[in-house]
């Protein structure tokens, strides 16, 4: 009996932790969203916010972009070519990139790049009491600490999605060069068929990723004190993990219900 019971009970257990999470991040997050209120203070942080998660990941998304642009060019040309289409291969470079690719792409890199950092940095300010200290000194540490970094990622997220897809396109007509002596026709395709509505969406996910990664990274680092599994350097390293993981998950998920409104 005690068997069966145990089942119901830990899906039970289950979802309350779930919805707890969850509804903890919405009040974190509007936390830091109200914080935006008075932000004359945080320019210093947002400018330094803004150079690490946006400067500091340019080579990166360069060189992803690129070769992202030259697989899709080469994936794209042997495929179209068997339809003798090869002229479309600009329209499928730029809409995949655009569309999907170039936002999803880029949010990833951020997570791995700037989003475990800026975890495991307020995991450690926790573990270490650095947060505390700010809270006796009457300092919200929320608007502090997380305030800048979503306002900074806003402004990046947007400007390298924008980036990864116009190096991604390169890529891509740098493929056709190799591949096809028409490649000529690569950008007059694009500027027929690529509309002002394609690349709108694609900028509207970059700011949704942008508040997720950013407020889920934070998340994981600020509550590393609360979990009970591991405390100290591996609590930091097990934040660290679940926000990386978490923020894929989400993205990926929000990239599907977004893409399906706007289809």
């Amino acid at each position: 009996m005690k068997n069966i019971l145990a089942i119901p009970a830990l899906l039970g257990a289950t979802s309350l932790g779930i919805i707890k999470n969850v509804g903890q991040w919405g009040v974190f997050s509007l936390t830091a969203v109200l914080g935006m209120i008075h932000i004359r203070r945080l320019i210093p942080k947002i400018l330094y916010d803004i150079y690490f998660i946006g400067f500091k990941s340019l080579n990166i998304i360069i060189l992803v972009a690129f070769f992202t642009g030259m697989v899709l060019g080469l994936q794209g040309y042997y495929t179209l070519i068997k339809f003798s289409a090869e002229g479309m291969l600009g329209v499928a470079v730029a809409l995949s990139l655009v569309r999907e690719l170039g936002p999803v792409l880029t949010a990833i890199m951020l997570i791995g790049r700037a989003g475990s950092s800026i975890s495991a940095e307020i995991g450690i300010m926790r573990i270490s009491e650095q947060i505390d200290a700010l809270s006796t000194m009457d300092v919200d540490p929320v608007r502090y600490l997380v305030t800048p970094k979503i306002i900074a990622s806003l402004i990046c997220f947007p400007l390298l999605t924008a980036i990864f897809d116009c190096v991604g396109i390169l890529g891509g007509y740098f493929s056709s060069v190799l591949l096809s002596s028409r490649s000529g026709i690569f950008f007059s395709k694009i500027q027929s068929s690529l509309l002002l509505s394609d690349v709108t969406g694609g900028f509207i996910k970059s700011f949704v990723f942008a508040f997720i990664v950013i407020t889920i990274s934070c998340y994981c680092g600020y509550y590393t004190h609360q979990n009970q599994s591991s405390a100290g350097a591996e609590g930091v390293s097990n934040s660290t993990t679940s926000a990386v993981v978490q923020s894929c998950v989400y993205v990926l998920v929000s990239d599907y219900v977004i893409t399906s409104f706007l289809m």
